[in-house]
């Protein structure tokens, strides 16, 4: 247990954290001034160094050497003016100008304003220079006499003593700044070095401080250490001892289970033989109570599974629409028992294949629903299906909404929970072990999702299962699903069957029924998809080529339908095994495609994969057609039949076909006469179905060119191709009659 810190650790904690802060603070002023010093000495020394760069002393010095010259120069020239000495006078009054532009400027002005000399002595220089370039300046100075030279040299006199004054000054201002800069970077010095010692106070200071903290650091790391690892010893003892218990309750429930099962097939053996009404009600009332209680076990089983972690998933091929009217199936029994409406919605956004565990999914499901039939005395129960949007964007939605009781907000938070139902009284009047709702959420996280519920009491409840369901594209022809019993004792099928050619149906229906499968028939596709609006089928055998619909047409029509119904699987069923007649089949939403003749092993095979399987007895063998006569009839396609159906039934399908090659015929003649191509090869289409269907290799060969002869524009004769194939209809019949499969009598006729 956490304990809340004492009074004398809160004021330790304040003490250390006010003498942080003035520590920081005091670091933080010795830093300032620091830099304050620093930059008084840089004004400073920038100062100096522009007046030591103008050389203002030096110059002066300069100036004054030059006066002093140039008067030398002018004494010595006052005799001739105009002699020789002129050219030197002209050099040194030029050079005397050059040194006045040194020291008259902006800058040395600002420097010498304290000199208050300076200002008139330049002045006084620059009016000897406007009178002396008269004389020295200019394109045509005036000539230089003796008065002009005596009358320069008095100027030249007067100005000694200004110069020298200035020179001197500006030696001693230099002097003055030397001397005031030294004394303040000694100054400066002084406090850089004592800012500098309190800073390094500091922070030694600064680092007892964090020394401090890192050692209780150390330690609080080490006490945490050590109770984590206390704590790690105790959750693997828990865990352990939950590992133990889960392991012993899988196996307590196996045990129970076993003997449970031979007890429930006893009592349905024993349910076979003749019972009176009581024993049949004792009878009853006994598999119930052991059907509960396996329900009970089964979920004890699922709960140690979890805990120990031995529950996995596994993700396959699922047929989401599908699993939906399985689930559809079963349920609504439960819902019409008690006089409850069962809807069941999925939006055409919601892909039809995915990867998901359909075991674990589906019983999700039969737990939310059982759930929601058992807590709603009255109305409906809702399961609608949905593609996630916003937060559960690329995820799947599975709703189950209902008008029941409802819960309230306490029960609503603990409804997940273990042994928790929504009626807690001691007179509840709804069963269960309240573990049903556990187990679903814990399924949906192992799955990567979860289950959300929102109710009101009187309401009713809206529970919400997000799953991440990856879509995936449908699996190849032949791939085992989910839900798929391959090789396998199945469930009966409902097989709708569009066929428009008598008999094909009367062959599909013996094989189906061969199968035990139920088989509902359709002439065309019109009537097949008013089939599929009225009623589930579990597959969709389809011919494509139709009167009225063809398939494609008819598949088209169904995949419209809503889901989950516009999901039902849709195999082609045709003697077109084109590649062309394959993808338009497969783009009108087609799942696979059988050739004709469909013998009763291919059937069997495709119908175990959506859920149908039988185990059929081996038919004893008869006599069939010799080699000679393979080129009339398909030996192979013989021997299935005989092998798959009766020789009786064999016979009357034969009887069949040719007692309606008759009408056939006039059909096709009358066809070609008013130049109906298309309908010739419609009906050609149809009697090469039927024909492979029965083996008759001849009659189909010479149909097919009947339908090349009604598809070639370029022949307009059509007689040839009816001769041959009516010629070929009496030797097919013939054979068959000798070789006993066809009686002289004629069989039932099918119009």
């Amino acid at each position: 247990m956490k304990h809340p810190p004492s009074a004398a650790a809160a004021a330790r904690d304040r003490a250390r954290r006010y003498w942080l802060a003035l520590i920081g603070a005091a670091l933080a002023l010795a830093l300032i001034g620091a830099a304050y010093v620093q930059w008084q000495q840089y004004r400073l020394l920038d100062g100096t160094t522009q007046f030591q760069n103008d050389a203002l002393g030096w110059s002066f010095f300069q100036l004054e050497a030059e006066h002093l010259r140039l008067r030398n120069e002018m004494q010595q020239t006052v005799a001739d003016p105009a002699g020789p000495a002129r050219e030197r006078l002209q050099l040194r009054y030029d050079i005397f100008v050059s040194r006045l532009g040194l020291v008259d400027h902006e800058r040395a002005a600002r420097i010498m304003r304290s000199q208050s000399v300076y200002a008139p002595t330049m002045a006084r220089v620059r009016a000897f220079i406007a009178h002396a370039d008269r004389y020295f300046a200019g394109a045509s100075p005036e000539p230089l006499t003796a008065g002009s030279m005596r009358e320069l040299l008095g100027e030249m006199d007067a100005l000694s003593a200004p110069l020298h004054d200035l020179s001197l000054g500006a030696s001693h201002l230099l002097y003055e700044r030397v001397t005031e800069r030294n004394n303040a970077v000694r100054t400066q010095s002084k406090q850089g070095i004592a800012l500098t010692l309190f800073q390094c106070v500091l922070l030694l200071v600064f680092a007892f401080i964090v020394l401090r903290q890192f050692r209780a650091l150390v330690l609080r790391r080490e006490r945490l250490e050590t109770l984590a690892a206390r704590l790690g010893t105790a959750r693997l003892e828990a865990e352990s001892a939950s590992r133990a218990k889960s392991v012993f309750l899988a196996n307590m429930s196996h045990e129970i289970r076993t003997p449970f099962h031979g007890l429930l097939g006893m009592m349905s053996l024993l349910q076979e033989t003749s019972l009176s009404t009581q024993q049949s009600g004792y009878l009853h009332t006994a598999k119930e109570s052991a059907n509960h209680l396996l329900a009970i076990l089964n979920d004890i089983l699922d709960i140690s599974k979890l805990e120990s972690g031995n529950l996995q998933v596994t993700p396959e091929p699922v047929d989401l629409a599908r699993l939906v009217r399985e689930v559809d199936a079963l349920m609504r029994v439960q819902a019409q028992a008690k006089g409850l409406e069962l809807n069941i919605t999925m939006d055409a956004d919601v892909p039809r294949w995915v990867r998901a565990d359909p075991t674990r999914l589906k019983q999700i499901l039969f737990n939310l629903l059982s759930n929601a039939v058992k807590f709603t005395p009255a109305g409906h129960v809702h399961l609608k299906i949905e593609s996630g949007t916003a937060a559960a964007a690329g995820r799947v939605v599975f709703s189950v909404i209902d008008t029941g009781i409802g819960m309230d907000t306490a029960t609503q938070a603990r409804v997940f929970q273990r042994f928790v139902q929504a009626d807690d009284t001691t007179s509840r009047s709804h069963g269960g072990t309240g573990l049903g709702l556990e187990i679903s959420r814990s399924l949906a996280r192992l799955m990567g999702g979860d289950i959300t519920v929102k109710s009101e009491p009187g309401k009713g409840s809206c529970f919400v299962l997000v799953l991440p369901l990856a879509k995936i594209g449908p699996p190849a022809p032949g791939a085992a699903t989910a839900g798929g019993a391959p090789g396998g004792t199945g469930r009966m099928l409902k097989v709708l069957v569009a066929e428009d050619h008598p008999v094909n149906r009367l062959y599909l229906e013996a094989v189906l029924d061969k199968l035990g499968h139920q088989a509902v028939f359709a002439e065309n596709g019109e009537e097949a998809v008013r089939a599929a609006q009225a009623e589930d089928f579990d597959v969709v055998l389809m011919d494509l080529h139709m009167p009225v619909m063809d398939g494609f047409a008819g598949a088209r029509a169904i995949r419209a339908l809503p889901l989950p119904r516009g999901a039902m699987p849709i195999v082609a069923l045709t003697a077109d095994a084109f590649q062309d007649s394959q993808d338009h089949a497969r783009a009108a939403g087609m799942d696979e495609m059988l050739t004709k003749p469909a013998h009763l092993p291919q059937l069997r095979e495709l119908l175990a994969r959506y859920g149908g399987g039988v185990s059929l007895a081996a038919a004893p063998a008869i006599p069939v057609a010799p080699e000679g006569h393979a080129d009339i009839v398909d030996r192979a396609t013989v021997e299935q039949f005989h092998a798959s159906l009766s020789p009786q039934k064999y016979a009357s399908l034969l009887a069949s076909f040719f007692e309606s090659h008759a009408r056939t015929l006039q059909r096709l003649r009358a066809m070609a006469a008013a130049a109906d191509r298309s309908g010739v090869w419609s009906q050609a289409h149809a009697l090469k179905g039927a024909a492979l269907s029965l083996g008759l290799r001849s009659v189909s060969e010479h149909a097919e060119a009947l339908k090349n002869a009604a598809s070639d524009a370029g022949k307009t004769d059509l007689g040839d191709a009816l001769d041959g194939l009516e010629r070929h209809l009496a030797i097919t019949r013939d054979l068959c009659r000798s070789l006993g499969w066809l009686s002289a009598a004629p069989g039932r006729t099918v119009s």
